[in-house]
């Protein structure tokens, strides 16, 4: 995982779908695959799916403080 995908995660409430991807490897196509699945949690705020950052933390095993 990138750097810039680690900092969004731990300085966001939210993130965009593309990002949650590419925290576990997944493309734009497959995350939005899996967020209708419910495999990665999500929200729709108006018309855009944001991801919060709590529930992706604890996924994939990351502390709060970097």
């Amino acid at each position: 995982m990138d750097t810039a995908v680690r900092d969004a995660l731990v300085k966001e409430l939210t993130v965009s779908v593309e990002i949650a991807g590419k925290a576990f490897g997944l493309g734009r196509n497959s995350a939005y695959a899996a967020c209708a699945n419910s495999e990665i949690p999500s929200m729709r705020i108006g018309g855009k799916i944001v991801v919060p950052t709590a529930p992706l933390r604890k996924m994939l095993g990351i502390e709060e403080t970097a």
